[in-house]
């Protein structure tokens, strides 16, 4: 059987990457690749240097040395090299990023439906019908009533807003999503649902993730792959089953057990 072309490369090709505050390190020399519909998960303790990676990798930072390569409708592009005009056109499109506070992936003076719909704009749609049609749809794909779409996310509950931000990512049918501990500050009650409708969407719409996080419970639900990180360097990564079962790096054993632990 031929194999397909695009799926037989990776979606994401990180080489190198490294980000310096002066003499103290954000991340050092992280290198790894993402394939089509893989969930990567990093993990590490606050300070880790796991948010500055995933901040270099979505272009947030800029990095002092590395590459970030995608698989771009065109080829593979180094995301660092792009003009500003195109890497915020990659952010509308091919690329997400989920906020640990909702209200930084929000604006919380518009609407849900507008907030929904905005994106939709961002790439060309124009109908106000189909805009509003979608964002209906998607708002029910995120369990929110049809009859909240014209409420402002003021009104909503800590765990409708980050539900409603992930419908604002979502609608445009993203290859790869950023997300920065996305069940952070939120009850564990919450948190369960959330993950469940989170890793019901990835599977179904074929997604690619990286996911940032404290929590390992997240890890083990959504990622199929682990980074461990420790004072900006990985430390050890593999299959997330693999890692958690049988941790090898002395840190990653403290992580587990502190966990088991609790």
């Amino acid at each position: 059987m031929k194999m397909d072309p695009i799926a037989a490369a990776p979606l994401l090709r990180v080489d190198g990457l490294t980000k310096l505050y002066g003499s103290r390190i954000g991340c050092a020399d992280v290198s790894f690749d993402l394939w089509p519909g893989e969930v990567l998960g990093i993990v590490g303790e606050s300070g880790s240097g796991k948010s500055t990676l995933l901040s270099c990798l979505a272009g947030h930072l800029t990095p002092d040395q590395g590459q970030v390569i995608f698989a771009t409708a065109t080829g593979p592009r180094d995301v660092l090299a792009m003009t500003e005009p195109e890497r915020r056109r990659l952010s509308r499109t091919d690329w997400a990023f989920v906020h640990q506070n909702p209200r930084d992936g929000l604006r919380m003076g518009v609407t849900a439906g507008g907030n929904v719909g905005e994106r939709l704009m961002a790439i060309g749609a124009r109908h106000y019908g189909d805009i509003r049609a979608r964002a209906t749809d998607w708002l029910g794909r995120v369990e929110i009533a049809a009859e909240r779409i014209d409420d402002r996310p003021t009104a909503f509950s800590g765990g409708m807003q980050q539900r409603l931000q992930i419908a604002r990512n979502l609608v445009t049918g993203p290859r790869l999503v950023f997300m920065d501990e996305p069940t952070g500050g939120l009850d564990v009650s919450v948190q369960a649902r959330l993950l469940d409708l989170l890793r019901g969407l990835v599977r179904e719409m074929g997604l690619s993730a990286i996911i940032v996080t404290h929590d390992l419970a997240v890890v083990r639900l959504l990622a199929d792959r682990l980074m461990v990180m420790k004072s900006g360097r990985v430390v050890e990564q593999g299959l997330t089953d693999q890692v958690l079962d049988d941790p090898q790096h002395p840190y990653t054993q403290l992580l587990v057990s502190s966990v088991l632990q609790v």
